[in-house]
């Protein structure tokens, strides 16, 4: 990653009840490095670990095609470590 990856403006918009005992937290919407992302999802996984997860579409074949996502797995730590500190998750509230 050449240059510094920069999140800002975080937003968070929390789900029903209902579907944050189905894993869906709430939305997020965020700047990131100027350019704004809207539809992204706090998620807690099967094994309880907090994620993010990105607006995709499904063609006529079911295949997921992804509107905006990090490059790879670096950068994706990148994002998900400031949106969770602008959020004010703590480390030890990611795995629990």
């Amino acid at each position: 990653m050449a240059d510094p990856l920069r999140v800002t403006a975080v937003k968070f918009a929390a789900s029903s009840d209902a579907d944050i005992a189905r894993g869906f937290l709430g939305r997020v919407r965020m700047v990131v490095n100027g350019l704004v992302v809207e539809g992204v999802t706090l998620r807690r996984t099967l094994d309880g670990r907090l994620s993010l997860a990105y607006p995709a579409r499904r063609d006529a074949g079911g295949h997921r095609h992804f509107v905006v996502r990090p490059v790879d797995d670096q950068v994706r730590l990148v994002i998900e470590a400031q949106v969770f500190a602008a959020l004010g998750i703590k480390a030890e509230e990611l795995s629990s």
